[in-house]
């Protein structure tokens, strides 16, 4: 036994359905522009995809959404990537909305933390000779 199909209506009288649209398309791309705003030099700060953001104080009233996004996001330690994919912007749009927080010192920007490849010989030669003494 098979279960019942409903069938699709259309409508007569009205216009035809709208192809799907593709991932992509339809987008505004002047949007990305009026979010960043004029800037008036066009310099960025340098930041890398794992340049860590903190937050030193709360949005002020001037903020614009997505700055006030990006502040209450960067409570804790996040890199520019992981703030780009929260956000769902460009790594170019955060980084110029990044910029523009860092130049008026409400975020502050840090350096990721490299471990070294290779831990200390002498470190090794001691853990070495103290499990050859046991």
């Amino acid at each position: 036994m098979t279960p019942p199909q409903r069938q699709r209506r259309h409508l007569k009288d009205g216009p035809p359905p709208e192809p799907a649209k593709k991932q992509g398309e339809g987008k505004i791309p002047e949007r990305l522009y009026v979010l960043t705003g004029a800037t008036e030099d066009g310099d960025r700060a340098e930041l890398d995809l794992v340049t860590l953001i903190v937050a030193r104080s709360d949005a002020p009233q001037s903020a614009t959404p997505e700055q006030a996004a990006l502040l209450r996001l960067c409570i804790a330690p996040l890199s520019v990537a992981e703030l780009s994919a929260y956000l769902n912007l460009p790594y170019s749009v955060v980084t110029v909305l990044l910029t523009e927080l860092l130049t008026a010192e409400l975020v502050q920007a840090r350096a990721p933390i490299v471990r070294q490849a290779l831990p200390d010989r002498s470190l090794l030669e001691a853990v070495m000779h103290g499990l050859q003494k046991l």
